[in-house]
């Protein structure tokens, strides 16, 4: 009788667990003593109430979800966005519809998600936590926005949820060692988000903390975002958001039908920190759990580019206009990056120097040097396929040289400083650091200033009257009753 190829498959595949399971013993071991980390976290979530949250945190998630709704929304008009709204427009038959942020697009809670994730994440303006290197924001947002269409939460619940979300995905991106996790190939807001956005829907949607619990132990088997965009400027990075928001909500949905998840999926030998880190911490995820809560630690990007840029471009604009210079003065441009960033947008050098599209240019640290020195500024508008081909631009890159300076890293994730020095034609040479990049919680944007950079975004999208409405309403977010009645102002209709 002949052996069933199932039965060879499922006995293969359980000699492969045994053999894993094993050799466990020469896995490496966490760092920091693991206490049931997941379920700390699920207990945590769970337990937070509005009630809790000051009127400055309150005021930050505001600030926060004002940003996003302008990356989003303009966003919705990227190259990256269209091919996403055609599969929706394609696929999607779902009765219950949420709104796609900036369109005239309505689908699928998922489908939301992942659209406004995707839209977010395209122009680099999102905001980032430095010590996490990731971007909380556009996974987290997207997915509790449409779980709060779907239930008709009010805007205090909303807010809520945010927090736990952002703590989370952070949390994460602290314990792994963002320079390790990046050095394995990990995009940590695609990894990071995933979870924090599961927990996020789930704190809206269910009052069950075993419910919590189990949408963490599902999210952490979606997870994922690699890094090899930068090998030839893919949209893919931009993806990683989107997909990270969609695949939280799911996780939760399921989570919410009684689809179980590992209660060790955090901390556990085969679970997240080992999987996506060879220096993971499992004591940073609650050691300051709260202290503050990572939305007060978020940044907000003016520069339309990698995190890595936005220091070295402060000082570049900081030196031409404190001495008056123009491009033709620029003989040469030195810049101290961050060791954990250079990879991501100072090499190979030659490649930072031509980039072929707006992904490589917004990872060219070359290329945002130039439109600064050129422009006196580095916003969406010259972040452009004809600046990429300007002869002056590629002169100017020509002239750019990073450079990784030990100095820079003695406080590093803490602080995201910067060095730039500036050789003029006639010889000589000027020098800045750049301690908080602009944007930075020590060096913030003002209500005025994100109020300019969300009516400047939306410009396209959105008439005077409705930027007005949206930003009155977010202001006063806590009052809403019914975060559905919300979204539909969003859209484009």
């Amino acid at each position: 009788m002949g052996i069933n190829p199932a039965t060879t498959l499922m006995i293969n595949t359980f000699d492969i667990c045994r053999f894993i399971l094993a050799n466990r013993v020469h896995r490496p071991k966490l760092r920091g003593i693991t206490m049931n980390e997941t379920i700390q976290i699920a207990r945590r979530c769970h337990d937070l109430n509005f009630g809790d949250l000051s009127p400055d945190l309150i005021d930050r998630v505001k600030y926060l979800f004002l940003d996003f709704l302008g990356v989003a929304a303009r966003g919705a008009l990227s190259d990256s966005s269209r091919p996403i709204h055609g599969i929706i427009s394609k696929v999607d038959n779902s009765p219950d519809q949420t709104v796609v942020i900036g369109s005239r697009l309505q689908c699928g809670m998922p489908y939301a998600a992942l659209a406004n994730g995707t839209a977010a994440h395209s122009l680099e303006l999102d905001d980032v936590v430095n010590e996490a290197s990731l971007h909380p924001g556009v996974a987290v947002i997207p997915a509790t926005l449409a779980a709060a269409q779907m239930t008709g939460s009010p805007g205090t619940d909303f807010i809520t949820a945010l927090v736990a979300g952002y703590e989370v995905a952070v949390k994460l991106g602290i314990a792994l060692n963002p320079a390790a996790h990046y050095a394995q190939g990990f995009h940590p807001t695609g990894t990071c988000g995933t979870l924090g956005a599961a927990v996020a829907v789930a704190k809206l949607m269910s009052p069950d903390q075993n419910t919590m619990a189990n949408a963490l132990g599902i999210a952490g088997s979606q997870a994922a975002g690699l890094m090899e965009f930068l090998t030839d400027g893919a949209f893919t990075k931009r993806l990683h958001a989107g997909w990270a928001a969609h695949s939280g909500l799911m996780a939760a949905l399921l989570a919410g039908e009684q689809f179980s998840g590992p209660a060790t999926v955090i901390e556990g030998q085969f679970g997240f920190l080992h999987a996506y880190s060879p220096q993971s911490d499992a004591a940073k995820l609650l050691k300051t759990w709260g202290q503050p809560f990572e939305v007060m630690r978020t940044s907000i990007k003016p520069h339309a580019c990698c995190r890595y840029k936005q220091g070295p471009i402060d000082g570049i604009l900081k030196i031409m206009k404190d001495h008056n210079l123009t491009a033709a003065d620029i003989d040469k441009v030195t810049l101290g990056i961050l060791k954990a960033g250079f990879a991501l947008v100072a090499e190979p050098i030659e490649k930072k120097r031509n980039p072929g599209s707006i992904v490589d240019a917004q990872f060219s640290m070359p290329f945002g040097a130039a439109v600064a020195i050129l422009y006196q500024k580095a916003a969406l508008d010259e972040y452009t396929i004809e600046n990429i081909e300007k002869p002056e631009i590629r002169a100017l890159m020509e002239k750019v040289e990073c450079v990784i300076d030990p100095e820079l890293e003695k406080d590093y994730p803490r602080k995201w400083p910067a060095l730039a020095t500036i050789t003029s034609r006639d010889g000589q040479r000027y020098m800045t650091k750049i301690e908080y990049p602009k944007g930075d919680p020590e060096n913030p944007l003002t209500w005025r200033e994100l109020i300019e950079k969300f009516n400047s975004l939306t410009a396209p999208v959105y008439s005077a009257d409705k930027q007005k409405e949206i930003i009155d309403r977010v202001r006063s977010l806590d009052s809403e009753k019914d975060l559905n009645s919300f979204a539909r102002m969003l859209s484009t209709d």
